[in-house]
């Protein structure tokens, strides 16, 4: 009997191990099929309370400033050349360059005096680059205006302003660059110019352009002069001094760089389209904020041609006070405060002049409000640095059609020889036909 039991026992546990190895297997066919089982060496997943933390994602790196190669390219023991406060710091000025010659000059819709006062004042894309490649060519090297003079405290506890001493590369020349009314007022998008400047999608400046022919709008490098001296610089390292570009003389009556930034103080108040100008203004301001960034980033500086434009040698006290603060409210507030005056039409306030000393209440008003260097238009990269007052005023020459056809009597020739020869730079074929005064 008791050997009976134990085989039935024994029966009994076969059968449930039977069982129990059914139930692990894979099941029958379409039956719920079990995972595999981990293999020996195979680390387990931590349980949701472990402490161990999964290895983070390494942070990718930002991608290189193709500018960083530009501010790096000097490095401090090359710069072995002093060029001192007696010798001259060359400096061009231009306004916004014409993408297209033949429509700004025989095509747009623009009177024929207008007409000819893009001829007198512009320079084409094209003549623009014969420029740029031809001081490069000559060994001249891009200054930032703000390094050329400084301001000091003398011995009798008067701030005035000195000429620094520039260290350059051996064989480099300096120059001074500034470009006036980057501003893109509305008679330009009609007459064959780019419209504004943008941060493309790479994180550059680029130009908005409407083609006059097609009314495509596109991004541009080729057509507008600030993308075209960012390209040329990242090109020509050799062409900047620690980063150093050029210096934007900027109005404010129709905003700035191509956005409408003005204010509605013009517009009346119970005007109906004050609320959609005002929401515009505020949306254009946002919009120009990371082109300023950038532009600041890449060694371009910011100074004042006024608010209105205004010829400061006609205007009352009370109407330059008026215009200057209205800068230093839309335009100062957004690219920073300057202590650059670049006069509208070369028009000196009273008393700035190269001789003597005098200083009228004008001069010295708008010396009061931080302007120390006060650039004019002239044959010559003449500059005075005054004594009586912490104030520099200098000239600018002027490559443009007027300088280009020759001047009186042809000779803008030899004012503007050391940079180039504008009998290789003009652009007789697409230019009216005014003549020239150069043989």
């Amino acid at each position: 009997m008791k050997h009976k039991l134990t085989r039935t026992l024994a029966l009994l546990l076969a059968l449930g191990l039977t069982l129990s190895l059914a139930a692990c297997g894979g099941g029958t066919e379409g039956g719920p099929k079990q995972p595999d089982a981990p293999a020996a060496d195979a680390t387990p997943a931590p349980d949701a309370g472990s402490d161990a933390d999964p290895t983070p994602e390494p942070t990718p790196e930002p991608p290189a400033d193709p500018y960083d190669a530009v501010r790096h390219y000097w490095s401090e023991d090359q710069l072995t050349q002093a060029w001192g406060p007696d010798q001259v710091v060359e400096h061009l000025f231009f306004h916004p360059v014409i993408a297209y010659p033949q429509w700004a000059f025989h095509e747009c819709p623009s009177s024929q005096s207008q007409k000819e006062g893009l001829d007198d004042w512009m320079v084409t894309v094209d003549e623009y680059n014969k420029i740029l490649q031809s001081v490069y060519d000559r060994g001249y090297i891009l200054v930032a205006m703000e390094d050329v003079w400084s301001e000091y405290t003398n011995e009798a506890g008067e701030t005035r302003m000195r000429r620094n001493t520039l260290m350059l590369p051996e064989g480099k020349k300096p120059l001074i660059i500034s470009f006036d009314d980057v501003n893109y007022y509305p008679y330009m998008l009609e007459e064959g110019f780019t419209s504004k400047l943008v941060v493309g999608e790479d994180g550059q400046i680029w130009a908005e352009c409407t083609d006059p022919y097609t009314q495509e709008t596109f991004l541009t490098q080729e057509l507008d002069a600030t993308p075209i001296l960012d390209q040329f610089v990242l090109e020509h390292p050799d062409f900047s001094l620690n980063g150093a570009k050029a210096i934007f003389s900027l109005t404010g009556y129709e905003g700035i760089l191509g956005y409408r930034t003005q204010n509605d103080i013009d517009i009346a108040a119970d005007d109906p389209a004050r609320p959609a100008f005002d929401a515009n203004r505020q949306a254009e301001i946002e919009a120009v904020k990371p082109v300023i960034q950038r532009l600041k980033e890449t060694g371009w500086t910011f100074g004042s041609h006024t608010w209105g434009h205004i010829n400061l040698s006609t205007r009352s006290m009370e109407q330059i006070q008026r215009d200057t603060l209205r800068w230093e409210e839309e335009v100062g507030s957004l690219v920073g405060p300057t202590s650059i005056l670049f006069y509208p039409h070369g028009a000196r306030p009273d008393g700035d002049h190269d001789q003597n000393e005098g200083y009228g209440d004008q001069f010295r008003w708008l010396q009061s409000q931080g302007f120390r260097i006060f650039a004019s238009v002239g044959i010559s990269s003449f500059s005075q640095v005054k004594t009586g007052i912490s104030a520099v005023i200098c000239d600018r020459l002027h490559p443009d059609g007027t300088t280009l056809r020759g001047g009186p009597g042809g000779k803008a020739v030899g004012w503007y020889s050391q940079f180039y020869d504008c009998r290789d730079i003009i652009d007789l074929d697409v230019r009216p036909n005014l003549g020239v005064t150069w043989q």
